[in-house]
């Protein structure tokens, strides 16, 4: 059988439709658990751009990039990035360090807890929209 550069591959478009929800679901688990347990906002944020690389390897670059534009990636960079940073700015200007997360709350453990959270959520935001803008850079024929 001779294969084609654009044939499609009815069973895995089918089985990649299938999983792809289950990949991003697991990838919020991570980020969410993350500060009780394994994971966090870098393996979440990997986990998350590999569902949409499958995608892309599957239905083809452009398919994806229709998805997931190269502009609203290089927003989410900023975003999470900002996020991050907006958290260690936000601590200093409640009187504490750089990242001091006892000062977000008037309960030290609820200000750990929210400013965790939020730097993971930065990361995993980030890593995300790198990962899938390498892998746009990488897939592209420019």
């Amino acid at each position: 059988m001779k294969l084609y550069p654009r044939q499609r591959h009815r069973v895995l478009q089918i089985v990649t439709k299938l999983i792809i929800p289950f990949v991003l679901l697991f990838a919020l688990y991570v980020q969410f658990h993350g500060d009780y347990g394994p994971g966090g906002g870098f393996q979440a944020g990997v986990i998350f751009a590999s569902a949409f690389i499958l995608h892309g390897l599957i239905f083809g670059l452009q398919r994806t990039r229709q998805v997931l534009t190269p502009n609203v990636l290089r927003v989410l960079m900023s975003l999470g990035v900002l996020l991050y940073l907006g958290t260690g700015v936000l601590t200093m200007l409640l009187g504490g360090n750089l990242l001091d997360y006892n000062m977000l709350a008037h309960d030290p453990k609820t200000g750990q807890h929210w400013g965790i959270f939020l730097v993971e959520l930065g990361v995993g935001i980030t890593v995300t929209a790198v990962m899938v803008s390498l892998f746009y850079g990488f897939a592209s024929k420019r």
